[in-house]
């Protein structure tokens, strides 16, 4: 699982959005994609959590350097700052399985 959290402007929020969208539907459509949402903080910080499900860390990997995907990065406005993680499960018997 990937998970970014992006720190925008409140004056960018909008040129956010519209950059978000045109990379996601790169995203979702590249092989290993299984599913994303989109969350934005509640109150007054434009702060939003990404999270994309893949089938492998390969797939991410892939999907992140493909040229197409890539050209779409400079539509983001300058401020905003990406903080991607890669995730894996993990178990936690009695809770939850890997």
């Amino acid at each position: 699982m990937l998970i970014n959290l992006f720190t925008v402007d409140a004056a960018d929020e909008a040129g956010f959005l519209e950059a978000f969208k045109a990379a996601a539907e790169i995203i979702t459509k590249q092989p290993g994609f299984i599913s994303m949402q989109l969350h934005r903080a509640i109150g007054d910080s434009p702060t939003y959590l990404n999270y994309v499900v893949w089938e492998s860390t390969e797939a991410v990997r892939a999907a992140f350097t493909d040229p197409e995907f890539l050209a779409k990065l400079p539509a983001y406005p300058s401020s905003v700052v990406a903080s991607p993680h890669l995730f894996q499960k993990v178990a936690v018997p009695g809770f939850c399985t890997a």
